[in-house]
């Protein structure tokens, strides 16, 4: 008795095929996950780099109200200044103040304004790492 073994020859290699998909498609599942993982990384950095930005930034108008309100500084009608912060989470910062004094009479007395702009700024603009914050503040010498 001779036995048939056609069938099972045409059917060599379906184990593989399926075998080659399965690695693909988990092969695309894990890239996915590290895309993820590494989206996730830099929107983190760049909501770190953002708010030290904006501290750099308060920074500068705390600076400019001060210099200006002890009369040390801003007392022509626009002044510049460019400060360069070492400290911690603001080192490497570039901070560019601008201020702009005006003096206006209110009830028989005359009170000093200060506008203050302030730009801080770090890394290459257009670069992945350039991240600025711009700040306004007023500032008055009245009671």
């Amino acid at each position: 008795m001779t036995r048939s073994f056609g069938n099972r020859s045409r059917q060599r290699g379906v184990a593989l095929v399926a075998a080659i998909f399965l690695l693909v498609v988990l092969a695309g599942i894990a890239g996915y996950a590290v895309r993820i993982g590494v989206m996730q990384q830099q929107t983190v950095t760049a909501g770190l780099r953002a708010a030290q930005a904006f501290h750099a930034a308060r920074s500068g108008v705390a600076w400019a109200a001060h210099q200006a309100l002890a009369g040390a500084w801003c007392t022509t009608p626009t002044a510049t200044a460019t400060l360069n912060l070492s400290e911690a989470g603001t080192n490497g910062f570039d901070v560019a103040v601008q201020c702009t004094h005006t003096t206006h009479g209110e009830g028989g007395a005359t009170l000093d304004v200060y506008v203050v702009d302030v730009l801080a700024e770090a890394g290459a603009y257009g670069g992945p790492d350039y991240v600025s914050r711009r700040l306004q503040a007023k500032v008055t010498d009245g009671a």
